[in-house]
Formats: structure tokens, C-alpha cells, sequence
């Protein structure tokens, strides 16, 4: 047996092990980028080293594979790529605002490294430094709203509950106000997402940065039938959320933009169809004009609005021809 499939069968074992579960033949093929023939081979072989693997069948009736025995958590393999994660995810939860998330990265960050010897720690430290110094995705570039760790805390709290929360909005003399949050929105700018029961059932965004204070309160509540975050974000092309603005977008890409287009997801709904012409036609349902405005106007005279005639008039006279690149 070869070195690499070595290493892949103590890592299948260490999966099987730790995973209350065990891992399916999917998973395998996803976690290893194998056919299927090739994760039967890989649960024969963990069958034929570790005289403690179970086989059961789950309630998705497919076979899972685990391996029994604690034993196997003490074969280490290297991590620095799993402090190096964990210390990218830390550094982004802090700048977020996300203080607790961040705590607890570094809890297992500490965890990891105390169970390695004390020079294979310092290895690791540094290699892991010299990564993130040339990492400029750590750093964040850009404008950016920041956010009151303590308005966010509360915010994560109330999600955990669910429970009501109670926040100021906009304005230091605003009068407080009682929510009942359903979402959290991470982005250049980050929303609440919650229903204001004092105005209706309506899903109202709050701009996070616009909230002064907030604190969770000891009172349940019960999420909307059917809501879902996913099906909810998509809705907009940004966050802006317009009952009269959603309807079909339909925006076509010249030629000589169509393949750099074809990189790109708008939406994660979109339809892409190639034209004859080699002109890229991008369709999808969704609001927010304005959000979508502020994109197409970095590709220049490169698109073209067809639908909805709303947003093709109001960005009909900002095409440009004359930026040197495009997105």
C-alpha cells in the first residue's frame, strides 16, 4: 500500500471514529474525490485492518461505517491547515463583531496545539504565521461598517432561544422596540432579520451597524410557519427586500463579456443561456434595484438591462464605455 493511500485510510479510520454515526459510502466519495468502486475498496480495506468496525444500516438505509475505540483519536495527523482555518474563521468572527464565535475558535484553536509536543506546537505556530501574513483575504480589505459586539452577542443569544429581543434602532432618541429575530445576514453590511409582531407578520431587515443597543428577553416565541433564511435571502439580489420590485431579471452580457459573465453567480437561482450571437443571457427572480444597480455599473456598457423595464430605466443612462477592465 502506497504512502497517500496510507494516509487516507487513517484518516477514513479517524472520520469513522469520531463521526456518532459513521460515514457512508457518499460521504467517503465526497470527503476523498473517489468514485464509488474506489470507497468500496477504502470500508473493505478499514474492514480488513481494524478488527472493530461496525457496519449498520442508517435511517436513509444506506450501510455507515464506524470504527469503535477511542484508541484512534491518538493517531495525529499534521494540523497545521486545521489551526490555520480555525485562526482565519477566529480573526473573521472578531472583525464581525461575533466576539463569543470568535472565543470559542481560539478554545479550539488552544485545544489542537496543547495536544501536540511542545516543538511540534512551535512548528506549527509558525508555519501557520507565515501563511496568514501572506494571506491578504485575513486583512479585509475595503470599506466596512463595524458592529457593536455586544448588539451582536445579544442578537445570537435571541436566535439561540428563539427569544424575543429588544433593540433601539436608528436613532439615540428612538423609542425601543420588541423583535422577534429569524435570521442574521453576514455581509459588507450585515441585517437582522425579524418580524416587529406590533406591525404586522411581515419580515422586516434591520441594519445591524443602525442598532444601538440590544438585549435578549426570557420570552419565547414561535419561528413563522414555512420561513426559511435561504428562500427568504433569495428573494433579493442583495439584502434589499421589495414585494413591487421582485419579479423576473433578464440582463444579457456582450460577447467580449459573456465569458468573464459566465464566472460569476448573481443569484443562486439563475438560468444561464448562451445566445447565438456569443452574447451570455443571465435570468433570475429577485428584488433590490438599487443593489443591482450598483453592480451593473461595474460592467460598464457590457450589459444590457432587458427585464424588468424599472431597473432598465433607472440604469439606462449610467452605462459607461469606457472603464479599462471589467469585473
Amino acid at each position: 500500500m502506497s504512502f497517500s493511500k496510507s494516509q487516507d485510510l487513517i484518516r477514513l479510520a479517524r472520520l469513522a471514529a469520531t463521526q456518532r454515526s459513521g460515514i457512508s459510502l457518499n460521504e467517503i466519495r465526497e470527503e476523498f474525490g473517489i468514485s464509488h468502486r474506489t470507497a468500496q475498496r477504502m470500508t473493505e480495506a478499514l474492514e480488513t485492518l481494524f478488527h472493530n468496525v461496525e457496519v449498520c444500516v442508517g435511517p436513509d438505509r444506506r450501510r455507515r461505517w464506524r470504527v469503535d475505540d477511542p484508541i484512534i483519536e491518538k493517531l495525529q495527523m499534521r494540523q497545521e491547515t486545521a489551526v490555520e482555518a480555525l485562526e482565519i474563521a477566529s480573526r473573521t468572527a472578531r472583525s464581525d463583531g461575533r466576539v463569543r464565535h470568535a472565543a470559542a475558535l481560539d478554545d479550539l484553536r488552544g485545544g489542537l496545539l496543547a495536544r501536540l509536543t511542545p516543538k511540534d506546537a512551535l512548528r506549527t505556530e509558525a508555519d501557520v504565521e507565515a501563511v496568514l501574513m501572506g494571506m491578504g483575504s485575513v486583512a479585509r480589505p475595503g470599506p466596512r461598517v463595524n458592529l457593536v459586539p455586544t448588539v451582536v452577542d445579544a442578537v445570537i443569544e435571541a436566535l439561540r432561544g428563539p427569544f424575543r429581543l429588544r433593540i433601539r434602532y436608528g436613532t439615540t432618541d428612538a423609542p425601543e422596540r420588541v423583535v422577534e429575530p429569524h435570521g442574521f445576514l453576514l455581509g459588507h453590511r450585515s441585517y437582522l432579520v425579524a418580524r416587529q409582531p406590533g406591525r404586522g407578520d411581515d419580515m422586516r431587515n434591520f441594519r445591524m451597524d443602525r442598532i444601538l443597543s440590544a438585549e435578549s428577553l426570557d420570552e419565547s416565541f414561535s419561528i413563522a410557519s414555512g420561513f426559511s433564511l435561504e428562500d427568504y435571502t433569495a428573494k433579493s439580489f442583495g439584502v434589499y427586500q421589495s414585494p413591487k420590485q421582485y419579479e423576473e431579471v433578464i440582463w444579457r452580457f456582450a460577447p467580449h463579456a459573456a465569458a468573464r459573465a459566465a464566472e460569476f453567480s448573481f443569484h443562486p437561482k439563475q438560468v444561464v443561456e448562451t445566445q447565438e450571437d456569443g452574447s451570455l443571457l443571465v435570468r433570475f427572480h429577485a428584488a433590490g434595484w438599487l443593489e443591482m444597480a450598483w453592480h451593473l455599473y461595474s460592467w460598464g456598457d457590457a450589459v444590457e438591462v432587458v427585464a424588468p423595464e424599472g431597473l432598465r430605466s433607472f440604469i439606462e443612462n449610467h452605462r459607461r464605455s469606457d472603464f479599462d477592465s471589467l469585473p
